[in-house]
């Protein structure tokens, strides 16, 4: 069995010789209590040590930011490194030798290619740098002086200038790239056998992953065109807008160099150059599309404290409300800046200047505030109709909060604006509904897909706890849950789940490997019974609507007596709450 190209049995040896304890001392204060050791998390700002480690199992989590995770997850995410290379840091640090990898023909056929692409891309941004500085690169030269970038931004972003359709073509030829690798890369594209530069006439912006690799362009018209003022690379094997995040290469090496206590999003490269200059250097934007989950994972490898910054017009508002609902449930401490005196970044800091910009990012607002504050100037509140729509939206966002103590703050503040009785907008949105004797489940912790009940049945399964009735044929009680039973079934190692692509990105599986049995102590047991008969009268219940349908229906007499036959068995079930019908057969 291979995990990430290496042996299950290689990857446990790696972690048996590198002890996570041992390993995240050399980042964080630790300190034990009983079996767990703890820490103020490494991956959100907080005074309070909620990072706690099971150096049994060899896995952390924090009851924070949820992060969770085995030793290679913890240096992938401390030293910003891709798994294998994590891999090869603790190898070293064990004094283990790294197995050679094998990959089939295809894929080093396809890392091959990828490796030309990049360099074609690396001779390209360098090309562009110095065309800037020649004479013919008089209008871009004009266009930085406009927009007064100093030497240091052209530096640092690697500005460039295309100064025709051909100059870029024949110089990467001379290098030895085929016409089908310029196309490939996104430098040039194809007309009536001709291969040109799609970027011809313009500044150029070279986009550079986290490893410091240019993997594409973005572009500005510099005279009056028919084209977009804007243009970006086509999607190549190395450049996915929807994943590509702009300077993300700057903000990996100011939080190694100075730390990182938050993000600040914007909505456009000009407005992260601007922002830089300023001194703003947390700075990014996404790639001149809608902000997606791909671009939030890349954000929080290195912060979950982001500033939403974008233009103070209709369109920066959208954007903004999209942002929104991408964080919603990434446990991230998300805020908006209402930016004034300007109509984005750019101009504030120009008209006002750094400081007075920083005083806005300072006061940045939570995203429920923008949301309550946008809601309430769609709505009329002076006419009784308008002012319950508006209640009924500003509910519909305070419902999706992950937990009651997160609610409470806005409900008090919905009430402040309707004069609404708190315990009427409890009722609305449903909080006042308990089940009673019977502690909760963190909502964050549950999946829309798995009820509660499952997900307590499973994860006590996974821990191996004493109280897990084994009569019990949970394939046959928890159908739909197969994937998750299979895992349990080859009773693997916990911090192995943690080596598998398919299982480390699954929600629900980690839900379960980090399920807090603390909330539950002393009543697990009576809770897993518990679970059992509400996971078994949901089935049963089901059960009886579908045959109840089928019986209007039939017009057989003897199908008839069966499904009646059915019914009262099933009505037996659920009086008696008797689980035998799911016991294992022996």
């Amino acid at each position: 069995m291979q995990s990430k190209g290496f042996s299950v049995e290689w990857l446990q040896e790696l972690k048996r010789k590198n002890d996570l304890v041992s390993i995240a001392s050399n980042y964080l204060r630790l300190e034990q209590k009983g079996r767990r050791f703890w820490a103020c998390c490494p991956f959100h700002n907080e005074k309070t040590p909620s990072f706690s480690i099971n150096a049994e199992d060899g896995i952390y989590y924090c009851f924070g930011c949820k992060e969770s995770g085995d030793v290679i997850k913890f240096v992938e995410k401390m030293e910003n490194i891709e798994f294998y290379d994590a891999v090869k840091f603790l190898a070293d640090k064990a004094g283990m030798q790294v197995p050679d990898l094998k990959p089939t023909e295809e894929v080093t056929k396809r890392q091959k290619f990828k490796e030309r692409l990049l360099s074609a891309l690396d001779y390209a941004y360098k090309h562009y740098q110095e065309n800037l500085y020649g004479k013919d690169a008089v209008v871009a030269q004009n266009y930085i002086k406009m927009r007064k970038f100093t030497r240091r931004e052209l530096e640092d972003f690697k500005i460039g200038y295309s100064k025709d359709w051909t100059d870029i073509v024949t110089y990467l030829h001379g290098k030895g790239f085929s016409d089908n690798e310029l196309v490939s890369a996104g430098i040039c594209g194809q007309k009536n056998g001709r291969v040109f530069d799609v970027l011809a006439n313009r500044l150029v912006f070279p986009i550079f992953n986290a490893f410091n690799e240019c993997i594409g362009f973005s572009a500005r018209a510099l005279e009056k065109t028919d084209f977009a003022k804007y243009k970006n690379t086509a999607e190549t094997l190395v450049f996915q807008k929807g994943k590509i995040v702009f300077s993300i290469n700057l903000l990996k090496k100011y939080k190694q160099q100075h730390g990182l206590d938050n993000i600040i999003l914007v909505e456009g490269q000009m407005d992260v150059i601007a922002m830089h200059k300023g001194g703003f250097k947390q700075t990014v934007a996404c790639m001149g599309t809608a902000l997606t989950k791909d671009h939030v994972s890349e954000l929080k490898r290195y912060s979950n404290n982001i500033v939403l910054c974008f233009d103070n017009d209709g369109a920066g508002e959208k954007a903004t409300l999209r942002a929104i609902e991408m964080f919603r449930g990434e446990n991230v401490d998300l805020k908006v800046v209402k930016l004034s005196g300007g109509k984005d970044p750019d101009e504030v800091l120009n008209n006002l200047g750094a400081e007075k910009l920083q005083e806005m990012i300072d006061n940045a607002i939570p995203y429920m505030q923008f949301l309550m504050e946008y809601n309430l100037k769609n709505f009329d509140l002076s006419k009784p109709e308008q002012k319950g729509k508006f209640v009924k939206a500003v509910l519909m966002e305070i419902k999706k909060l992950e937990s009651e103590s997160a609610q409470e703050p806005y409900l008090e503040k919905l009430r402040e604006i309707t004069n609404i009785p708190i315990e009427v907008l409890r009722r609305d949105l449903g909080t006042s509904v308990q089940i009673k004797n019977v502690p909760k489940v963190d909502a964050s912790m549950v999946t829309q897909e798995n009820n509660k009940a499952e997900l307590f049945i499973l994860a006590s399964m996974l821990h191996h706890k004493d109280y897990v009735n084994k009569n019990i044929d949970y394939h046959k009680l928890l159908e739909g849950n197969e994937r998750y039973l299979d895992i349990i079934d080859k009773n693997m190692p916990l911090s192995s789940l943690f080596d598998f692509e398919e299982t480390a990105n699954d929600q629900m599986l980690m839900n379960m490997v980090n399920f807090n049995f603390s909330l539950f102590q002393g009543v697990e047991e009576r809770y897993f019974n518990e679970c059992l008969v509400m996971v078994a009268e949901e089935k049963w219940r089901k059960m009886q609507r579908e045959l109840n349908e089928k019986f209007k229906t039939c017009e057989d007499l003897n199908e008839r007596k069966e499904i009646a036959k059915e019914l009262g068995k099933l009505a037996v079930y659920l009086k008696t709450k008797n689980l035998e019908v799911f016991y294992v057969r022996r």
